[in-house]
């Protein structure tokens, strides 16, 4: 099973550029979680400190009874070999076929035999669709393909905490409903702890058992997925909804002026942008038949369960109503 992260009172900053502050959130474990934003507001940087690769200068970060902020750099070596990691663009060396990119982690942190190596690198590729393209270079295949090429990398240690950065980046909308699939059945499979990185709406509302959102170098809110779809939260409704009427604009912050001409615009019949309202919970995709029952959707609804009577009325209304929730 994936294992619990606990964030507590995160602060980070660029020399004078504060980048966040005070970010406490605990990541569930074998639960996949997406942490949303508008662009530049440190998501990226946010997973990176997770890792180690980059330090904050305030605040804990608990990854299986070890604080990272505090240990040694031989223990912050070890802790890593629980991580697996999906880059933006795959991250993949160019000069290597897909079979050697995916094998890369277990010839340098492993003593396996290269026959070992080889059962474990073809069960990967054929658990990510990639069978028969392993002699294949990067330079040789769609974007996609190198996606769930460097899915099947960060596959390869058996991680229990997988963190995602940006997965639909260059791909289409289709394609990003297959990896978005992907990231659910391994979920169902080994258990593990994800945290997705994502602007992606279709993704934040139907992926995710637990959603967080940065805003203005804060942690707006995290919880479980049937609390933010309800949320009133006016950054996380204009978010969800990918409209201008709120309070994201175009250099992130807006102020009250500018807010008040678009609200404007919008009461006069000026599109605002965006999909439709949606309202209430929308369903949460599944793992493929066949696979595991995933155990992450009971255990957030059981925790659902415990925080529902402290939620707004609307939210407690919402989630009442929600057919997949009545049902477990």
């Amino acid at each position: 099973m994936g294992i619990e992260v606990v964030v507590e009172n995160l602060s980070k900053s660029f020399g004078s550029q504060n980048i966040w502050r005070n970010v406490s959130l605990t990541l569930p474990a074998g639960e996949v979680s997406a942490l949303l934003g508008p662009s530049g507001t440190g998501k990226s940087v946010f997973l990176k400190a997770l890792i180690g690769l980059l330090r904050p200068e305030r605040g804990s970060i608990w990854i299986d009874g070890t604080d990272i902020m505090t240990c040694t750099p031989k223990e912050l070596y070890e802790i890593r070999k629980m991580f697996g990691v999906l880059f933006q663009d795959g991250a993949l060396f160019g000069s290597m076929d897909l079979y050697d990119n995916v094998a890369f982690p277990l010839r340098e942190h492993t003593k396996k035999s290269e026959a070992e190596i080889r059962r474990i690198v073809m069960e990967k590729l054929e658990l990510v669709g990639l069978q028969g393209a392993d002699g294949k270079l990067p330079g040789e295949i769609s974007g996609g393909m190198r996606k769930r090429a460097g899915l099947a990398r960060a596959l390869v240690l058996d991680p229990q905490i997988i963190l995602v950065d940006e997965p639909d980046s260059g791909l289409d909308p289709v394609r990003t409903t297959y990896i978005s699939q992907l990231f659910l059945d391994i979920n169902a499979q080994i258990d593990a702890t994800f945290l997705i990185v994502t602007h992606n709406i279709n993704l934040a509302r139907t992926v995710p058992d637990n959603i967080g959102m940065l805003f203005r170098r804060e942690l707006t809110m995290f919880g479980p997925r049937e609390v933010l779809l309800t949320s009133e939260e006016p950054v996380v409704e204009q978010f969800l909804n990918g409209r201008m009427i709120g309070p994201i604009g175009m250099s992130e912050e807006k102020d009250e002026a500018q807010m008040a001409h678009e609200q404007a615009l919008a009461d006069a019949g000026h599109h605002a942008g965006g999909v439709d309202n949606i309202e209430g919970i929308v369903p949460q995709l599944q793992a493929t038949p066949g696979m595991p029952f995933r155990q992450a959707v009971r255990r957030r609804q059981e925790r659902v369960r415990t925080i529902l009577p402290s939620l707004p009325a609307r939210a407690q209304a919402a989630i009442l109503a929600d057919d997949a929730f009545a049902q477990l």
